[in-house]
């Protein structure tokens, strides 16, 4: 009798809520539960910790400067068919003048290995093709983060060159163009 094989798990949609200034502050004082109260959706103690408070911040400090990148920052991912609160994603900020825009996505560490980084990033990039200034979606990564190098592989990045980050070290840097249509 051959062997028989369970069927893969269907790949996670996740659906990404925009967290606003408010929420972020929330999360910074350690105010959990208006955090979920101001969201709308049930954002786990991941977002809290002390050590997305660095991110936190950063994201503040830029929507103070160009309160017009508050669209393009910090969204949650919620996974469509649990509602569960997976991690977060976003753009590094709005597109630059070549209309490049930087994806950053990270999965809450007890949810991790079950696609949902793959499932944020493709949110990412269909939400980068519906905007018209967009022509080049940008991932920058550790060449040791094997993770988020298995994240974008199959999603049509191409390594364009390496760069050297202040906070990370060097960085493998990928690029997805965008059809000009």
């Amino acid at each position: 009798m051959p062997p028989t094989h369970a069927p893969l798990p269907a790949a996670p949609v996740v659906r990404l809520v925009r967290l606003s200034p408010d929420t972020l502050s929330a999360l910074l004082d350690g105010d959990l539960d208006r955090a979920r109260e101001l969201a709308g959706i049930g954002i786990t103690e991941y977002f809290s910790s002390s050590s997305m408070h660095w991110l936190w911040r950063l994201r503040l400090g830029q929507i103070a400067a160009d309160p017009s990148s508050l669209p393009w920052l910090v969204r949650a991912g919620v996974d469509e068919a649990t509602a569960e609160v997976v991690g977060h994603a976003g753009f590094h900020g709005p597109p630059d003048a070549q209309g490049m825009v930087e994806v950053g996505y990270s999965v809450d560490p007890r949810l991790r290995r079950r696609g949902y980084a793959r499932a944020m990033l493709r949110a990412l990039i269909a939400e980068a093709r519906s905007a018209v200034e967009v022509t080049t979606v940008r991932a920058s990564i550790s060449p040791t983060n094997a993770g988020s190098l298995a994240t974008i592989a199959g999603c049509g990045f191409e390594r364009v060159g390496e760069q050297w980050d202040e906070y990370d070290g060097l960085e493998l840097v990928f690029e997805l163009r965008l059809p000009c249509d």
